[in-house]
């Protein structure tokens, strides 16, 4: 099924990264000839005005004030990106408390193709939003680092496939189908040190898989040698250009992750390029 609709969440500030990763985004949604919703976020917020900073000595709460996050800000720049690059677009406000975001963000996705995230880097933030819409929507996400966002390419012709045989994987897979068709180049790598006969045959399968959907793809194991799994994709998509990673998202439980670090948490906390997950 061609990718056709897309969910873009605007929230934060609209800084200088964010901004050009709206207008990346929006570039996207326009070469995949897809309508795009911008749901942009305010957020409440509370802050100590200077006054209160000098005024008040026992740092309790009686000098917060209520204020909100820019969203209208970011939605001047999705118009602008809208226009430039002539995508049909829908936007929409909402003023939110935190802890309602990501809910709501992931009802919103439930009903479209594919979520378009701007990601900032190492954000409690960004990961909430992206942790709630891998569990809860159901459907997969798109991962736009704002610090790359200038200099990643709208054309997705160099993806890199992580597998692992794992129900996130294939899933994965399935999601990104309608990018790997129209890509150059379709690479396929398990990060192993043991380069076992099932690794093997499974890499070799998903080749065979990709080739009845018309992809011609490449299977080959690269060593982690005591690196951490996201390490070793990160590497290789800096060293072989690679415009897109597509990745299962938490093969093992959250918790182990969050306690023991995992590849879904370095990839989301730091993407080094677009990178499409699901599970």
């Amino acid at each position: 099924m061609p990718i056709k609709d897309v969910l873009l969440p605007l929230l934060g500030e609209p800084d200088d990264r964010a901004i050009a990763a709206i207008e990346k985004c929006v570039a996207v949604a326009g070469d995949l000839a897809a309508r795009i919703e911008a749901l942009a976020v305010e957020e409440d917020v509370s802050v100590r005005p200077k006054v209160a900073l000098l005024a008040s000595d026992d740092g309790d709460a009686a000098g917060l004030v209520h204020a909100t996050t820019d969203a209208r800000g970011l939605l001047r720049a999705f118009d602008d990106a809208a226009v430039r690059f002539g995508v049909r677009n829908v936007q929409d406000l909402r003023r939110l408390a935190a802890a309602e975001i990501a809910p709501a963000l992931a009802r919103q996705a439930r009903l479209k193709d594919l979520s378009l995230v701007p990601v900032k880097p190492n954000s409690d933030q960004s990961e909430g939003i992206v942790e709630g819409l891998l569990f809860k929507s159901g459907r997969p996400l798109l991962l736009c680092p704002e610090e790359l966002a200038t200099e990643l390419p709208v054309a997705l012709d160099d993806i890199l496939i992580a597998w692992d045989h794992s129900a996130p994987a294939a899933r994965a897979v399935a999601d990104a189908l309608p990018l790997l068709r129209t890509a150059a180049s379709v690479r396929i790598i398990t990060a192993t040190d043991s380069r076992s006969d099932d690794e093997l045959r499974s890499g070799k399968a998903l080749v065979d898989h990709l080739v009845e959907h018309g992809i011609k793809a490449s299977f080959e194991t690269v060593r982690i040698d005591g690196s951490s799994v996201g390490k070793v994709f990160e590497a290789y998509v800096r060293s072989n250009r690679i415009d897109l990673l597509v990745m299962g998202a938490y093969r093992h439980s959250r918790l182990n992750e969050i306690i023991w670090g995992g590849a879904t948490k370095t990839v989301i906390g730091r993407p080094p390029c677009w990178v499409m997950m699901s599970r």
